[in-house]
């Protein structure tokens, strides 16, 4: 039983190696700085699904413990996590550019299944030439193109799609690691891009863990 002491943060997530969905808030929560535990729910076991409703309303991870709160959607983690530590800036400061990462965020959140359901995230194995699928070309060109937009108007201040890091670069971190896994050749821009994102503190620990 997790203790829920009104300043304790948990976060529950599913199988490191294949969690896209897990990466996402767990990098923006290590952006925070904030002392956090962890929960890993192992996919695929025989009580995986009564181990996930133990901890999520929904059946799904990833899940943020806050004392007594209980969050179960990744943006709405990493929502709470820009509205609870402002000082992290997980959003861009500038209107404009907060509103494009906005929409970023929402469209990886939201869209990219054929990526998702034939380029599955695994940070244990390498796929050249795999999961070519339908749509999928499609959306290698919307993400690259996405990225290449942002860096080129927002992008001066960092490495990053808004510069510093925000929620929207946390997003699109399981995407970067399925053109690793893939082999998806990109242009010097999103390769360096790509390069910024693994050489993230927190992206090399979770790999770690996933590779262990």
């Amino acid at each position: 039983m997790i203790e829920r002491n009104p300043d304790a943060l948990t976060l529950v997530v599913a199988s490191k190696h294949l969690s896209s969905w897990s990466l996402r808030p767990y990098l923006a929560l290590a952006h925070t700085g904030q002392p956090f535990g962890e929960v890993v729910i192992a996919l695929g076991q025989a009580d995986t699904p009564e181990t996930l409703r133990k901890h999520s309303p929904s059946g799904k991870v990833p899940v943020l413990l806050h004392g007594a709160l209980t969050i179960w959607d990744s943006l709405a983690i990493c929502e709470y996590l820009a509205e609870q530590f402002p000082e992290a800036r997980l959003w861009p400061e500038a209107r404009e550019a907060r509103a494009w990462a906005r929409a970023a965020t929402a469209e990886m959140h939201a869209g990219f299944q054929a990526l998702r359901a034939n380029m599955t995230m695994d940070l244990r194995n390498t796929k050249p030439g795999q999961g070519r699928a339908p749509g999928v070309a499609e959306d290698i060109a919307r993400i690259t193109s996405l990225w290449t937009q942002c860096r080129a108007r927002f992008g001066q201040g960092g490495p990053f799609l808004f510069g510093a890091f925000s929620i929207a670069d946390a997003f699109y971190a399981p995407v970067v690691t399925r053109f690793v896994t893939y082999g998806v050749e990109l242009d010097a821009g999103c390769a360096a891009y790509r390069d910024a994102v693994l050489a993230l503190p927190a992206m090399q620990a979770w790999t770690r863990a996933a590779q262990a």
